[in-house]
């Protein structure tokens, strides 16, 4: 292992130019190299040209970082971001659920703070998890959604999805969750970065007010029933107008033999999956 970071850190040396805005993506995977090794490796010299190669590095990435949340509270984080929505994509789709730098970047730039500790979950509530980065970009990038629409994220978590909908596009996000101190995360993170299109609300999706959304979004976030209860509601809906569903992880099967549903695409285990009403 220590020839290895031996050989990294070699590397790095010759190389400044990952300072450099453009190598965002090559620095943040450098990092996540260099965090492996060096947890690997005893102490020493090379160990102290790592960590100060890390910190160099670190360095560069909060000062980027932060120059792109001064752009989303200026209005123009959609443009900071989306010049990273594609870079690397040869092997984006390829890995379904896996994450990977981008959400290194997400959560660099959203300044989500450590939330309290969250309640148990109750019977058929899923075990958070945000939506890998890669495929809220492509998501987003799909819909092309308008100032007149609204996506609402049911078990939205931190909030990713509605935050970055409201970073990216001009349509409001709205994140429902049930867990309190998600919610209270969520809320501090859109006011730090000053979003009046991010709002969050704590309840049961189930008591949602669907008739608030063009778009509605769920990573698995219950099962059974509850997921039952919440699609039952959606079809009620559907009966008075059309909107979209977006689902990823294995409610996308449950979504995808509903009736009143019909998916814009062919069904992709590595990609989110949208649905809209039929008429």
């Amino acid at each position: 292992m220590s020839g290895s970071l031996f050989a990294l850190v070699e590397a790095l040396e010759r190389e400044h130019a990952l300072d450099a805005p453009d190598r965002l993506r090559e620095r943040i995977e450098v990092l996540d190299r260099l965090d492996a090794l060096v947890a690997a490796t005893g102490t020493g010299a090379l160990l102290q040209r790592a960590q100060a190669i890390r910190q160099r590095l670190e360095a560069a990435t909060a000062v980027q970082f932060d120059a792109i949340r001064q752009a989303i509270r200026q209005g123009d984080g959609g443009n900071a971001l989306r010049r990273w929505w594609h870079a690397g994509d040869d092997h984006a789709r390829h890995s379904g659920d896996a994450y990977d730098w981008r959400d290194e970047l997400v959560s660099g730039v959203l300044p989500f703070g450590e939330p309290d500790e969250a309640s148990a979950l109750a019977p058929e509530m899923v075990f958070y998890q945000p939506t890998p980065a890669r495929h809220v970009f492509d998501l987003l990038e799909r819909l092309a959604l308008t100032r007149d629409d609204v996506l609402v994220d049911l078990g939205s978590g931190l909030g990713h999805v509605p935050l970055l909908t409201a970073i990216c596009t001009a349509a409001r996000g709205f994140g429902v969750e049930i867990e309190p101190a998600y919610v209270r995360s969520a809320r501090a993170c859109a006011q730090d970065l000053r979003l009046a299109n991010a709002r969050f609300v704590q309840g049961d999706a189930r008591e949602t007010d669907f008739a608030v959304g063009s778009v509605f979004y769920l990573y698995t976030p219950f099962t059974g029933a509850i997921l039952r209860s919440v699609l039952d509601a959606l079809r009620g809906e559907a009966g008075r107008r059309a909107f979209r569903v977006c689902s990823f992880g294995p409610c996308t099967a449950v979504l995808a033999a509903e009736p009143w549903l019909v998916g814009e695409d062919a069904p992709a285990a590595n990609r989110v999956a949208v649905f809209r009403t039929r008429e």
